[in-house]
C-alpha cells in the first residue's frame, strides 16, 4: 500500500503536467473586444468562448501542431495552425465578413433583378404584370431610367446608344436575333417567354470584362435552375394561345412551351391605319432540360419561331401606298454548363448557335438573307479567400451573313461576309472591406475582318457610406463591329469605340431603393456614309463621333403603402453625334432628352384582383423639316401614355386578365414623312408618322394544372 500511494502521486503529477492553458485575447479590426466568441481546438472537445473583455482561457491535453478556430457572426472566421503548447497570451483580430447582406456591392451602371441579387430592383415578375409591358422583358425594362422611348421601334435604346449597341446574353451566351423582325413603325418584341427566366441584370453602362462586341448596354438573362414542381400551363387569348409543361425528376426536370399568335380577328375587330392583306401570325416554341450532378449543372436550352405577314402601309410618295411582304423562321439552340472542379476552383461556360431566314418583299424588290451565327465560352474562376477572386477566360464570336437582292430593274445582287472575333479577359474582385470593393478587368478582342486586336481596361469602386448607402464608380472602355447592314456593303472599317464614366449613389433599406447615376460616354470611329439610303454605291468610313450625358433616378416603395408597390423613373439626356450621313454633329432623330415613367400595383385582398398601370412621358424627338433651313431642325410633340391592367383570380389556378395599352387614346406622333417633290406652292407635303392603332385591348384566359394546386400564371400576365 505504502509502495502505491507514489505511484498514484505520479501518475496524477503526470496528467496535470501533460495539461496545457490556451489564452488570448479576441477584439474587432478596431481594436474592441468582441463578447461570446467561440474558441476551440478543432478535431476536439477542447475550448471556450470570450468574455466580455473579449478574454478567453481553456486547457487541453492535446499535443504537437493543431488547428484553432475563432468564429463569430458577421465576422470571418479565424484560423491558426501551431503548437499547442506555444498558443497562450494570443492577440486575435476578427475581420469582418464581407459575404453578409449589408456588404458594399458593385452597382454602379447595373440593374440587378432576381431573388438571388442582394439589391433587386426589378423582380423577374414585374417583367409581365407591368402594363406597359405586354408580357415583354424589354417592354418593362423601358420602365428603367437609361432608356429612351421610341415607340414605333421596340428595341432597347440605351443612354443615346443605337438598338444594335445593346446585346443580349441567355445564361452568359450570346443571343444573335432576339427581335421579332417588322415593318416601318410597328415595333417588334422580345422572342422569349419571360416565365423561363428567374433573374435579369441590365447593365445600363461599365459592365464585366467577360461581356464584349456591345458598345451602351449588355442583357444577362438566366433561366431557372429547375423546376418546381409537375405542371401545365394553357392561354387563351384575343391573339391566340398556347399551352406549356414542366416535369420534374429527381435530379433532372424538362419545361417546354408552344403558342400560336394570329392578329386577323383582332383586326376584324378593331381596324388600323394598315391595310392588311394578311396580318401577322407567328408559330413558336421553347423547351430547356437541366440536369443536376454532383458538382455542376448543365442546361440545355432552344427556341424556335416562324412568322409571317403581308400589308400595305400608306406613303406619301406613292398613293397606291407601299406593299410588304415578310416571312421569317429563327432557330436558337444554347448549352450551357457551371460546376465546381475544387473547393476553390470553379467552371463555366456554353455554346449557342442561330439560324436566321428573312424574306421580304418591298414594292417589286425582293429581298432574302440568312444569318448562322456561333458563340462559345469558356471561364474559369479561382476563388483565393472571401476578399480575393479572379475570373478569366475565352470566347469566340462568328457570323456568317449572305443577302441575295433582285427587282425588275436590277440583275440579282449578292451581298455577304464572314465576321470572326477571338476574344480574351481576367478580371479580379478585390473586397478590402464591407466598405470597399473593387473590380478590375481586361478584355482583349481580335477581329479577323479587319485584322486588329482592341484592348479594353474595365475598373468599377463602391464604397459603403452608410448601413443603407453607398457610391460607385466605373469605367470602361467599349468595342463593337459594325451592324450587317454596314458589313454587308463594306468590310474596310474599324471597330467601333466607346468609353463610359460613370458616378452612382445607391440607397436600399427595407422595401425601398433609390437610385441616382451620372455619366459620360464619348464616341469614336462610327460609321459615316455619303448617300440617303447604303447601298453597294455607298462609300463608308470609319471617322464618325459623338457623345452621350446624362443623369438618371429612380425610386421604389413596397413598404409604406399597403398592397401597394410603385417605382418612379427619370432620365435626363445630352446627346449629338456625327455618323451616317449627318453633315454636322446633332441630336438623332432616335433620342428624348427627358424620359418618364411611373409604374403603380395594387392587390385588393376582398376582390383578389391585382390592377396596376404604367404612364410613359417622353419629349419630343429631332426631325428634319426640307421647308426650313438646317438640319434635324424640327421637333415632335411630347409623348404620352397611360396603360392600365386588371388581373381577376377566378379560382386559386385560373386568372381571368384585362389590358388597354394607351388608355386615353393620346394622338402620338413618332416623325414626319416629306414628300420627294415640292408642291405647286414650293413647299414639301408632309404626313405625321402615327402608330398603326392608337390604343391596343387585350383579354385572356389562364389556367394552371399543378402537383401543388395552389400555383397560377400571374407571374406570367
Amino acid at each position: 500500500m505504502k509502495a502505491f500511494i507514489p505511484v498514484l502521486l505520479f501518475f496524477i503529477t503526470s496528467i496535470s503536467f501533460s495539461q496545457t492553458t490556451i489564452s488570448g485575447k479576441v477584439t474587432d479590426a478596431k481594436g474592441l473586444p468582441i463578447e461570446g466568441a467561440n474558441v476551440y481546438l478543432e478535431g476536439s472537445y477542447d475550448g471556450g468562448s470570450t468574455d466580455s473583455s473579449g478574454v478567453f482561457s481553456f486547457t487541453t491535453s492535446e499535443t504537437g501542431i493543431k488547428t484553432l478556430i475563432v468564429s463569430f457572426l458577421s465576422f470571418e472566421t479565424f484560423k491558426k495552425l501551431a503548437e499547442v503548447k506555444t498558443m497562450t497570451s494570443l492577440q486575435i483580430r476578427l475581420r469582418e465578413d464581407v459575404n453578409t447582406l449589408d456588404a458594399v456591392e458593385l452597382s454602379a451602371g447595373a440593374f440587378e433583378a432576381g431573388d438571388n441579387s442582394k439589391v433587386s430592383v426589378l423582380k423577374p415578375l414585374d417583367v409581365v404584370t407591368t402594363a406597359s409591358a405586354l408580357g415583354d422583358f424589354v417592354g418593362a425594362l423601358q420602365t428603367l431610367p437609361g432608356t429612351t422611348t421610341v415607340a414605333e421601334d421596340g428595341r432597347l435604346f440605351v443612354r443615346g446608344g443605337e438598338a444594335e449597341e445593346t446585346q443580349i446574353f441567355i445564361d452568359g451566351i450570346r443571343v444573335f436575333t432576339p427581335y421579332t423582325p417588322t415593318t416601318n413603325n410597328a415595333p417588334t418584341r422580345g422572342r422569349y417567354s419571360p416565365f423561363l427566366f428567374d433573374g435579369i441584370t441590365f447593365s445600363t453602362g461599365g459592365y464585366s470584362a467577360e461581356y464584349g462586341q456591345a458598345l451602351s448596354s449588355v442583357l444577362l438573362l438566366n433561366t431557372i435552375d429547375e423546376a418546381d414542381q409537375n405542371k401545365t400551363d394553357v392561354s387563351l387569348m384575343t391573339l391566340g394561345g398556347g399551352v406549356g409543361n414542366s416535369r420534374k425528376w429527381d435530379k433532372s426536370s424538362l419545361s417546354v412551351n408552344t403558342s400560336y399568335i394570329n392578329l386577323a380577328p383582332y383586326v376584324a375587330l378593331f381596324k388600323d391605319r394598315n391595310d392588311w392583306k394578311k396580318p401577322y401570325e407567328a408559330f413558336s416554341g421553347e423547351a430547356v432540360f437541366r440536369q443536376q450532378f454532383d458538382k455542376g449543372l448543365l442546361k440545355l436550352y432552344t427556341a424556335f419561331e416562324s412568322s409571317n405577314f403581308e400589308l400595305t402601309q400608306e406613303d406619301i410618295n406613292y398613293a397606291e401606298g407601299v406593299h410588304f411582304k415578310l416571312n421569317n423562321s429563327n432557330l436558337y439552340f444554347n448549352g450551357s454548363y457551371q460546376g465546381m472542379l475544387t473547393d476553390v476552383w470553379s467552371v463555366s461556360g456554353g455554346l449557342s448557335y442561330t439560324h436566321d431566314q428573312t424574306k421580304v418583299r418591298i414594292i417589286d424588290s425582293d429581298i432574302d438573307n440568312a444569318e448562322n451565327s456561333y458563340h462559345a465560352k469558356l471561364k474559369f474562376k479561382r476563388r483565393f479567400s472571401n476578399r480575393f477572386k479572379l475570373n478569366f477566360g475565352g470566347e469566340y464570336f462568328s457570323t456568317h451573313f449572305n443577302e441575295n437582292y433582285q427587282d425588275d430593274l436590277i440583275a440579282s445582287n449578292n451581298y455577304g461576309f464572314t465576321n470572326d472575333i477571338a476574344a480574351a479577359f481576367v478580371e479580379a474582385d478585390v473586397i478590402f472591406s464591407k466598405k470597399l470593393a473593387l473590380k478590375a478587368g481586361l478584355r482583349a478582342d481580335y477581329s479577323q475582318l479587319f485584322k486588329s486586336t482592341e484592348i479594353a481596361p474595365r475598373l468599377s469602386l463602391a464604397y459603403k457610406t452608410s448601413k443603407s448607402s453607398q457610391v460607385s464608380l466605373a469605367y470602361g472602355n467599349f468595342y463593337q463591329n459594325p451592324s450587317n447592314a454596314i458589313l454587308k456593303f463594306d468590310q474596310d472599317l474599324k471597330s467601333e469605340n466607346t468609353a463610359h464614366y460613370i458616378l452612382n449613389y445607391q440607397y436600399n433599406a427595407e422595401g425601398r431603393i433609390f437610385r441616382a447615376e451620372a455619366y459620360y460616354k464619348g464616341y469614336k470611329r462610327l460609321v459615316k456614309y455619303d448617300t440617303e439610303l447604303v447601298d453597294f454605291d455607298t462609300h463608308f468610313d470609319s471617322s464618325g463621333s459623338g457623345y452621350a450625358k446624362g443623369i438618371d433616378l429612380f425610386w421604389r416603395d413596397n413598404k409604406n403603402i399597403k398592397n401597394v408597390d410603385y417605382w418612379i423613373s427619370y432620365s435626363f439626356l445630352d446627346t449629338k453625334r456625327d455618323y451616317k450621313n449627318y453633315p454636322y454633329a446633332a441630336q438623332p432623330s432616335f433620342v428624348n432628352r427627358h424620359n418618364l415613367s411611373v409604374v403603380g400595383k395594387y392587390w385588393i385582398e376582398d376582390l383578389k384582383s391585382q390592377v396596376g398601370f404604367s404612364y410613359g412621358f417622353a419629349s419630343g424627338r429631332n426631325y428634319t423639316d426640307p421647308n426650313h433651313d438646317g438640319f434635324l431642325n424640327a421637333k415632335t410633340n411630347c409623348y404620352n401614355n397611360l396603360s392600365l391592367n386588371w388581373a381577376y383570380l377566378l379560382s386559386p389556378q385560373k386568372i381571368l386578365y384585362f389590358s388597354v395599352n394607351n388608355a386615353l387614346g393620346s394622338k402620338n406622333i413618332n416623325g414626319y414623312q416629306f414628300s420627294n417633290t415640292v408642291d405647286v406652292n414650293g413647299n414639301y407635303s408632309k404626313r405625321a408618322l402615327r402608330p398603326a392603332a392608337d390604343q391596343f385591348f387585350f383579354i385572356g384566359f389562364f389556367w394552371t394544372i399543378s402537383d401543388k394546386g395552389t400555383d397560377n400564371q400571374l407571374k406570367n400576365l
